[in-house]
């Protein structure tokens, strides 16, 4: 490190030794993260997590068989479209159901290497009809998950 950097760094920490920890360079840019609600109970949540301020974060419903997704305000758009850009992926489920919708979304973002989580927001419950739909399409999987799971996911990936 040099004498400017370290002074820097310095500065910036308390101690020497606890300058000798820090990293000098800034933290990624927000994810283009996708969050997709698979069912209505998960729409309220998403719906929920959509109100608040995120960097990159985009919100919607599934709709069967998956080809499509609708907005919060309602509007359909092509999932394709809304892939493009996208780095993370959050498919979140309270029932289990649309798992069509589930499959075309996981495959499509295999496909493209998007990143992709789910959800099963079942509180208490280890197996349940969400974490079967969710298990072959999620890289990581948060089971059983809490609603306020989805806005600490937000938080930590940077969306």
């Amino acid at each position: 490190m040099t004498q400017s950097r370290l002074v820097s760094s310095c500065a910036r920490a308390a101690t020497a030794e606890e300058a000798a920890f820090r990293i000098d360079y800034p933290l990624a840019a927000a994810r283009n993260t996708r969050v997709v609600a698979l069912d209505a109970a998960a729409g309220e949540i998403v719906r929920q997590a959509a109100q608040m301020q995120w960097a990159q974060a985009r919100f919607y419903s599934a709709v069967d068989p998956g080809h499509s997704l609708v907005t919060m305000s309602g509007e359909r758009v092509p999932l394709i479209g809304e892939l493009e850009d996208s780095n993370t992926l959050v498919l979140v489920s309270t029932t289990g159901e649309n798992t069509e919708a589930a499959a075309t979304i996981g495959a499509a973002c295999k496909v493209r290497g998007i990143m992709t989580a789910g959800l099963a927001v079942t509180p208490g419950q280890l197996t349940s009809e969400a974490l079967f739909a969710l298990r072959p399409y999620a890289r990581i999987l948060l089971v059983p998950a809490e609603e306020d799971d989805l806005f600490e996911l937000l938080r930590a990936t940077r969306a």
